[in-house]
């Protein structure tokens, strides 16, 4: 497949490692886990960062903030380097949460993420994710593909042109962002089937289409 470069894996101790993992060798893409932040910085052995997603956002915080995996996610992020968030992955992009207020997020994206207003809540299961035209994560994807969601919480970024696609629960909200070789998604790419594979082999191949 293209996108041959290494592609590290944050664990920070709750990400969802092992289905990433698989989905990854299913693509044929080399990776390994990041062994500490200091694989980010300075020559850093991957091309490619992705951070899996399951957790709660202050207990992500707190234990990115305590290894030293914050300062260096910033750094990466903001000079542009190939990332992908998935689920919390997203969330942690973000100033703040009303899942944890008195945790501050990496601040990369200007925004915040609260609670679905409903009763029904965690949004768990299939559902349907239209794309804006033009965005690389969904090159070659139909529109209002379903892909799988297991959230309580959802991104709001200040920008709205970052929303590279939308998924509608109580109300419509961002599914997916892209800045630049920043990419991030709510829903699991890798529980979701051949069209989740499609979208993690979009984002491997295209370099700085993160």
């Amino acid at each position: 497949m293209t996108g041959a470069g290494l592609t590290g894996l944050v664990d920070y101790g709750a990400g969802n490692m092992g289905s990433v993992m698989n989905a990854l060798g299913r693509l044929g893409a080399p990776f390994r886990r990041v062994q500490g932040p200091e694989e980010l910085s300075g020559h850093s052995p991957f091309e490619k960062i992705i951070f899996p997603g399951d957790g709660h956002f202050g207990s992500a915080m707190d234990a990115l903030d305590r290894s030293g995996y914050s300062q260096a996610l910033r750094e990466w992020i903001t000079a542009d380097k190939p990332f992908l968030g998935i689920c919390i992955g997203l969330q942690i992009l973000f100033q703040c949460s009303d899942e944890a207020p008195e945790a501050q997020g990496l601040g990369v994206i200007t925004g915040g993420v609260a609670r679905f207003p409903g009763a029904k809540v965690p949004h768990i299961g299939w559902n349907s994710t239209r794309a804006r035209e033009g965005s690389r994560l969904f090159t070659g994807i139909p529109a209002d593909t379903f892909f799988y969601y297991i959230h309580s919480y959802y991104a709001a970024p200040a920008d709205v042109s970052l929303t590279a696609a939308c998924a509608e629960y109580y109300l419509p909200y961002c599914a997916a962002l892209e800045r630049g070789a920043l990419g991030a998604v709510q829903f699991h790419p890798e529980k979701s089937g051949a069209w989740g594979l499609k979208l993690l082999e979009n984002w491997l191949g295209g370099g700085n289409a993160g």
